[in-house]
């Protein structure tokens, strides 16, 4: 099981933004920049392209609705759209809010705190 499975399942807390029976989308704990959220879906599946049509095209479509709350809600350029598949063998998108290329450094994490995250949720979630 991993990571994910753990936060869908509830045995890990997270700072949720946005969910549906079949997606998750909550911030990363060591975010590229405030606002970086990942979009997940609840079915543990290791491979991006290992997703059948309809998941894959429901996690795009629920990716797509979560992006305008967090341009809202964190002033940057646009939003960044990563999926590198490497770090978790679960998949999942990584929405980041860009002001430059280098925002989607992923060698250099933020180490926000708790207050810090929760305060970035609530404004996210307030422009869904």
């Amino acid at each position: 099981m991993t990571i994910f499975s753990r936060i869908v399942a509830g045995e890990i807390p997270a700072h949720k933004i946005a969910e549906t029976d079949d997606f998750l989308a909550f911030l990363d704990a060591m975010p590229t920049t405030m606002g970086h959220t990942l979009v997940i879906p609840k079915k543990e599946v290791d491979y991006l392209f290992n997703l059948d049509d309809a998941l894959y095209m429901g996690l795009m479509a629920f990716a797509k609705k979560v992006a305008p709350a967090i341009e809202k809600a964190v002033p940057c350029k646009r939003i960044g759209v990563a999926v590198i598949g490497l770090e978790v063998s679960h998949v999942h998108i990584h929405l980041i809010p860009l002001n430059s290329i280098h925002d989607m450094n992923f060698a250099h994490k933020m180490k926000p705190t708790q207050n810090e995250l929760a305060e970035m949720a609530e404004k996210i979630r307030a422009e869904l």
